[in-house]
């Protein structure tokens, strides 16, 4: 079920200049009032009142001029916490306030619309041989102003009137950040809609917003927070919700799948993204909404206002495709080579992938960037496609060594009956500068780079047979070690002795003999082998971490480093401490093997 969603943002070109001036703009009445209006008198003695030196008396505060209050109304007089009388209850923020002499509430006084302050505002943009208005507030089209109006008509009927330069580069430039954010953060599949929309394919994604509703309240305060008015519509089809968003007049509309017919049919013609001769054929034959087009025969509405219109209508209902070209964030680096006879030999395999590797070094040399993964994708005769994934530890640009790796891989190719073409793609990859080639000019000693070893290795025996280890902040041996990658640092490595090779589970131990509660054990049985310990070093105590586990609260292991008779050394650990039974039951493990 395909869900399709039209954000339209009518006042971008506007909106966005104004969040470009937005602090030259007057953040609140106080700076908003006329630059006419008097200066209120200064207080010199800060002794006289609690106000501030060189702050003033408040706007209206007429009261605390005069000193007396008995001469005003009772819905002027000061309340008591004004007075000073700091005993009496604030009052509450979400009522409003009583007068102090039980008269009438008291309204706030109403809110200053949102574009308080603000003069009437057009942008224009030449045109042939005058000026067209190009985009207009809200506040210009009440007084009259419209879209395609020229210019000097409408500084005529509005004198007062603020005009600017349309910046159509600037709006589509800042579009297209909104549809990469889309693409981050809601949609994989995003796309812009003219000069003033984005279209966002929906399809499987609502879910992870709390559906659809949710989804839309997300997107317009997404944008209501940046400044600027959104209206969306998500329907079955990208026609019918482009029609929703800018002609049904709700923020948000959603229509149920498959009523696609139904929800477009009060609309205007204009909604199907007709072309304005189709318009003005349709307004003299009568043609005022899209539902006059549904009983019309296909043949005399194709020949009277165009196959385009029909086209539309099509789309618009879902019995014809409409596809969203995505916009893609980041172009993948790819070079192909068709061959003109199939091959199927390895040298000639090998020459092809030499030839697209050059290619790529090339295009990856032009954007500055570093391969980290490929992609080569071998197509036979048989329409066949097998691809041969390529890793890197490290941003390469080498073309010796990208050789290198895959003619370690060219064993996995399967030409079958002959390979007619290759793709290599980097679907992966990592900005990588100039670096310093090695040379005996440069004083000092440079470590040597592993990469290309690790890469190769890599290509032997695969990329899970290497690895590093490090330490992790835990008492357990077991919990105390991590893999990191081949070329990770590793650090914080404990002062203790550990063992070369550390079991991944202790091994329970068989027919050990020992004495308690300090000693090594004299003999034991590891795997079916009976051992006979010639020498010992121990205990090392560790508890058990009971803030993970509640279990461990009393677990207690000694630890001993024993050397057999046969010269093997070994850790093994003994559960318990030898005196209290919580902390173990006393029975023997291997953990790990010296040398």
């Amino acid at each position: 079920m395909t869900r399709v969603a039209s954000l339209f943002l009518p006042q971008l070109a506007i909106e966005r200049l104004r969040r470009i001036e937005r602090p030259n703009l007057p953040p609140d009445r106080a700076r908003a009032a006329p630059a006419t209006a008097l200066p209120l008198p200064v207080d010199d003695n800060p002794g006289a009142c609690s106000v501030p030196r060189g702050g003033g008396w408040r706007p209206g505060a007429r009261w605390a001029r005069d000193g007396t209050t008995e001469d005003l109304p009772a819905h002027q007089r000061p309340s008591m916490r004004e007075m000073g009388r700091r005993s009496e209850a604030a009052p509450s923020p979400f009522r409003p306030a009583r007068g102090d002499e039980g008269g009438a509430a008291v309204m706030p006084p109403p809110a200053l619309p949102p574009l308080w302050g603000l003069k009437p505002r057009i942008l224009i943009a030449r045109e042939g041989q005058r000026d067209i208005v190009t985009a207009a507030c809200p506040l210009a089209q009440d007084l009259g102003l419209a879209i395609g109006m020229a210019a000097a008509h409408a500084r005529a009927l509005v004198p007062d009137l603020e005009v600017g330069d349309a910046e159509p580069s600037a709006d589509a430039a800042w579009l297209d950040r909104l549809a990469h954010h889309a693409v981050r953060h809601w949609t994989p599949t995003a796309a812009a809609e003219g000069a003033d929309g984005l279209w966002l394919d929906l399809t499987g994604t609502t879910h992870l917003f709390g559906g659809e509703q949710r989804f839309c309240r997300r997107a317009i305060g997404f944008l209501q927070r940046l400044g600027f008015t959104a209206h969306i519509a998500i329907a079955g089809t990208p026609g019918a919700a482009h029609a929703l968003a800018r002609y049904s007049g709700n923020r948000v509309k959603i229509l149920e799948p498959g009523t696609e017919t139904q929800g477009l049919a009060d609309l205007p013609l204009a909604a199907l993204r007709l072309s304005p001769e189709a318009l003005v054929t349709a307004a003299r034959f009568g043609i005022e909404r899209i539902a006059d087009l549904y009983a019309m025969p296909r043949g005399p509405l194709a020949r009277r206002l165009g196959l385009k219109t029909v086209e539309r209508l099509d789309q618009a209902r879902g019995l014809a495709p409409e596809p969203i070209q995505p916009l893609v964030p980041f172009e993948i680096p790819v070079v192909e080579r068709r061959l003109v006879e199939p091959i199927a030999t390895a040298e000639a395999i090998a020459k092809v992938i030499g030839d697209l590797v050059d290619d790529m070094v090339e295009m990856l040399e032009q954007r500055g960037l570093g391969l980290r993964a490929a992609a080569l994708a071998c197509v036979r005769v048989d329409a066949a496609e097998q691809i041969i994934p390529l890793g890197a530890s490290r941003a390469t640009r080498d073309a010796k060594h990208i050789k290198r790796m895959f003619a370690l891989r060219i064993e996995r190719i399967e030409p079958g009956l002959g390979i007619e073409a290759m793709r290599l793609a980097a679907p992966q990859v990592e900005p990588l500068g100039a670096t310093t080639i090695a040379s005996d000019l440069i004083a000092g000693d440079r470590p040597a780079d592993i990469a290309p070893l690790v890469d190769q290795l890599s290509g032997r025996v695969g990329d899970a047979a290497l690895f590093r280890l490090t330490a992790i902040e835990s008492d357990v041996p077991e919990r105390a070690v991590r893999a990191l990658g081949p070329l990770a640092e590793p650090q914080g490595w404990p002062k203790w002795k550990r063992p070369t090779r550390l079991l991944v589970r202790p091994e329970h131990l068989h027919g050990v003999v020992a004495l308690l509660p300090d000693h090594p054990p004299r003999r034991f049985t590891w795997r079916g082998k009976p051992y006979r310990v010639v020498g010992g070093d121990g205990p090392e105590r560790i508890h058990g971490e009971w803030w993970k586990n509640g279990r461990e609260m009393w677990a207690v292991r000694d630890y001993f480093k024993v050397e057999a008779d046969s010269g093997e050394r070994f850790w093994i650990f003994r559960r318990g401490d030898g005196v209290e039974a919580e902390t173990g039951d006393l029975s023997w493990y291997m953990h790990g093997v010296f040398g």
